[in-house]
């Protein structure tokens, strides 16, 4: 490894981070037969709204056991790409004369939890909760996390009370990608506890395979199996799922080895070979995900340069970050992998060169005695985020040693997600030049649109960084206004080489999902996809 961080950096970071576990953890753990205990990286309980915080982990483990989407992924498969599905709609399709308008039949015979049924008229409720501020069940919180998943929706009207028809604004085919984030909520519930979202949490009601027992915040979630749940083949295995907010690594990995939970999301690298040397597996699997830094490109920023953008990007030794991670990392040179079909032909070749970054920081006017000085927004800790403390710390010294000088600006990850929703201009952003998030590459939309298209800066999305290019802008609309795949995917792969080419981010790690857990755990497929399926999942004797 030629870059001079180490292991050893990883091991501090973790282990001083772990002093922070504040809650008693006797006070978390549910006793009985087939209990599910899991410790989440999140550092909060995700909430049991519907549309749920905690970024993918709070929709992983709160969100679609809960409750569902009219389109779900697949999560069947460890060998293959997870592909779409219907849930609570059978079916869906575009008017061949105007694709803007789309209809979609809904399953028969689906009931909340609360035994109010599922139909056309509380689908369109669900959506009037995120995208009509007028609406009386409008809900800030759900609205800021679904709202931006679904920007082309124009209007939408039940047809009949099985059938829903939606109209977009534009030609888009990616539609079905985004609805698979926007779960239903029952209407009914919220009726009866007074029309508020706040008394909803502690007693929510969704169509999901479990259903809510016990919430304290920041402490615990305990989910039950839901036994008149509509899917008889998706049917819950355990009697009870407890979930755990547990950010430090070190932490979730010593409650694993301790006996206290069953399962722990992104387990300390360092800690792997005694994980496994004690009888637990370690499950890992290639999936759409990226960890970059994006910029903003607000003026004044030090990203606007190229040179300085292409500079950064050839001074990170990625091999030795993969070493830092025992293994754990893929290394980027793109928003998705160059296996994929979309990463198309790049001429720029994100890779480890120092001299060449040097060369292009001098040619901009910056050298290691005179560097450009740059602001990063990151978290401790939080979905995807691998291990995001001694990753950014180990970039922070290989972008100083070829003369850009790192800060950094740390906050819990909710508040990094806030302050990436509300943009680089935003007051929340506190003056950042990049912001650390990872991403995930699970379809064109949530992989490219959304974070370049001139169209989506706050409030209508997330492009934080305020990127503006004409050029990228009608590659965008390509994609959308394509329906027939093949022919998408060329439009697809010059959109990404335009990402590569101009250095758009900082392409750093492509995870591998790491999760650790008890030989007792049966029934679990680590699915290629940022989402896994937990109602299969048992524990046994």
């Amino acid at each position: 490894m030629s870059s001079t961080f180490d292991r050893r950096q990883l091991m501090l970071g973790t282990a001083a981070a772990a002093v922070g576990t504040h809650f008693d953890l006797t006070q978390a753990f549910a006793q009985g037969t087939n209990v599910l205990r899991i410790a989440m990286t999140a550092a909060d309980v995700p909430l049991p709204n519907g549309q749920t915080d905690q970024g993918a982990e709070g929709l992983r483990f709160i969100g679609f056991t809960l409750f569902e989407p009219l389109i779900a992924w697949d999560l069947s498969s460890a060998d293959k790409a997870s592909g779409l599905m219907p849930a609570l709609a059978t079916s869906w399709s575009t008017d061949k004369a105007n694709t803007s308008v789309w209809t979609f039949k809904l399953r028969d015979g689906v009931k909340f939890h609360d035994g109010s049924t599922f139909d056309a008229s509380a689908v369109v409720w669900n959506f009037e909760k995120i995208l009509n501020k007028d609406a009386p069940q409008f809900d800030p919180r759900q609205a800021g996390q679904g709202r931006g998943r679904i920007p082309s929706i124009k209007s939408y009207r039940a047809i009949d009370p099985m059938t829903v028809e939606i109209t977009t604004n534009i030609p888009d085919a990616l539609l079905p990608y985004g609805l698979t984030f926007i779960v239903m909520s029952s209407p009914k519930r919220w009726e009866d506890l007074g029309k508020s979202w706040d008394k909803f949490l502690s007693q929510p009601s969704g169509t999901g395979p479990f259903k809510l027992d016990k919430y304290v915040p920041r402490e615990r979630a305990e989910l039950v199996r839901n036994d008149a749940y509509w899917n008889k083949a998706r049917m819950a295995k355990s009697d009870r799922v407890v979930l755990l907010p547990m950010p430090e690594a070190t932490s979730r990995t010593a409650a694993l080895l301790a006996g206290q939970v069953d399962w722990i999301e992104s387990p300390a690298p360092d800690s792997v070979p005694q994980i496994k040397s004690r009888g637990f597996k370690v499950v890992t699997n290639v999936y759409p995900h990226n960890w970059t830094w994006h910029f903003s490109r607000v003026e004044g920023s030090p990203w606007n340069d190229i040179r300085v953008r292409k500079a950064a990007n050839l001074a990170i030794d990625r091999d030795g970050m993969v070493q830092l991670l025992g293994g754990l990392m893929v290394p980027a040179k793109g928003m998705v992998p160059p296996n994929s079909p979309w990463f198309g032909k790049p001429t720029f070749d994100v890779k480890y060169d120092p001299k060449a970054a040097v060369a292009l920081l001098a040619e901009a006017g910056f050298s290691k005695s005179k560097p450009i000085e740059v602001k990063a927004i990151i978290s401790p800790a939080g979905s995807g985020q691998m291990q995001p403390m001694a990753m950014n710390e180990a970039i922070q010294q290989m972008l100083g040693d070829v003369g850009i000088k790192v800060s950094f600006e740390v906050m819990e990850w909710n508040a990094l997600v806030a302050s990436w929703r509300a943009g680089a201009k935003d007051p929340t952003s506190r003056g950042a030049h990049s912001t650390n998030s990872s991403y995930f590459s699970q379809d064109p939309f949530t992989c490219l649109i959304r974070h370049l298209d001139s169209s989506l800066v706050a409030p209508k999305g997330t492009n934080w960084g305020y990127y503006a290019d004409a050029e990228m802008d009608k590659l965008f609309a390509g994609i959308l206004n394509t329906f027939e795949v093949e022919a998408q995917l060329p439009v697809i792969q010059k959109a990404h080489e335009k990402f590569v080419n101009e250095a758009l981010f900082l392409f750093v790690a492509h995870d591998v999902n790491p999760r650790a857990m008890s030989s007792k755990v049966q029934g679990f497929v680590q699915a290629q996809n940022w989402y896994q399926d937990i109602a299969p999942v048992s524990v046994g004797s």
